[in-house]
C-alpha cells in the first residue's frame, strides 16, 4: 500500500493533531484486510481533508503492533490529537463503517460549533459570531449555531438575536445560550424610561442602561443590587437577568464564580 507509515511520530501523532489520523494495522497474508482495505481507501479518497488514512504492516514494524497492543488484524485505530480516539478490529461492511466513522470524526461544522463555544466561554464574542456565520452560510437550519450565534450578537443587534433564537428548542444544545439570549434581547429592547415604580426598579434601570453602553459587567453588578432591593421586581427579573449575563460573560470569565456567589447570597 503507497500509504504505509515510514515515521510514525511524524505521519500519525504530529498530523493528528491537524487532522484525524486512521491507522490501518494489515498483513498481507491477511484475507478480511484485503477486504477492508480497499474500503477504507474508497472513503479516504471521498472525505479529503477531514481525515486521513495510514498503513501499518505488522510484520514490516512488529514494534508497532506491540506498542498499540494490536491482537488481531486488521486493527484499526483512530488518532486525534496524538492519542487513540477509538478503535476496531476485524472487517467491516462499508455501511457500518461510514457510520462508525461520521460517528467519531467530527465535520467541519461540528469543530467550528466547537471552537465557537470555546471563544463564547472565554467571552470573545466576535470570535464565535465569526465562525457561527459561516456555518450557517452552508447549514442555514443548523439550531445549535442559531442558538450559540443569538447570544454572540444580542448587544449589538437584539432584534437578530431574538430571530436567531426563535425555534431553537430545549433539546438542542444551544438551548441555555439561546434562552439567555432571549432574555437579553427583551431587556434591551425595553424602554428603561417605562419601568414600573417599586423597590429594586432604580437599580434595575441602571442595569438596562449599562447593557445598552455595551457594559455587560457593569449591568450584572446592578442586577444583582436589584435582586438584594426586591427581587420580586418584574417577576424576579434581575434574578433571570443574572443567570443570562453568566451565559453571555461565559463559564471561563475570571469572576463568574464570585458572581454566583454573589447572587445565592442575595436569594437566601
Amino acid at each position: 500500500m503507497d500509504n504505509e507509515v515510514r515515521d510514525f511520530q511524524h505521519d500519525v501523532l504530529d498530523a493528528s493533531a491537524l487532522q484525524p489520523v486512521l491507522v490501518d494495522f494489515w498483513a498481507t497474508w491477511c484475507a478480511p484486510c484485503k477486504m477492508l482495505g480497499p474500503i477504507l481507501e474508497q472513503l479516504a479518497a471521498a472525505a479529503p481533508g477531514r481525515w486521513k488514512l495510514v498503513t501499518v504492516d505488522v510484520d514490516a514494524q512488529p514494534a508497532l503492533a506491540q506498542q498499540y497492543q494490536v491482537r488481531g488484524i486488521p486493527a484499526v485505530k483512530l488518532f486525534i490529537d496524538g492519542q487513540v480516539a477509538d478503535e476496531f478490529s476485524g472487517a467491516m461492511p462499508q455501511a457500518a463503517l461510514e457510520q462508525w466513522l461520521d460517528s467519531r470524526i467530527p465535520s467541519q461544522a461540528r469543530r467550528q460549533l466547537a471552537e465557537a463555544r470555546g471563544h463564547l466561554a472565554h467571552g470573545r464574542r466576535q470570535q464565535a459570531s465569526e465562525l457561527l456565520q459561516a456555518i450557517l452560510a452552508t447549514e442555514p437550519d443548523s439550531r445549535e449555531a442559531r442558538g450559540l450565534l443569538a447570544l454572540a450578537v444580542v448587544l449589538d443587534d437584539p432584534q437578530q438575536a431574538q430571530a436567531l433564537a426563535a425555534g431553537v428548542r430545549e433539546d438542542a444544545e444551544s438551548f441555555a445560550a439561546a434562552s439567555a439570549a432571549r432574555e437579553l434581547a427583551d431587556i434591551l429592547t425595553t424602554d428603561p424610561d417605562r419601568l414600573p415604580a417599586g423597590r429594586g426598579q432604580a437599580e434595575y434601570r441602571a442595569a438596562v442602561q449599562a447593557l445598552r453602553d455595551g457594559d455587560a459587567s457593569v449591568a450584572l453588578g446592578h442586577f444583582l443590587d436589584s435582586v438584594l432591593s426586591e427581587r420580586s421586581y418584574l417577576d424576579d427579573g434581575a434574578r433571570k437577568a443574572c443567570v443570562a449575563l453568566f451565559e453571555l460573560l461565559g463559564a471561563e470569565h475570571p469572576q463568574l464564580r464570585e458572581w454566583r456567589r454573589q447572587l445565592q447570597r442575595a436569594l437566601n
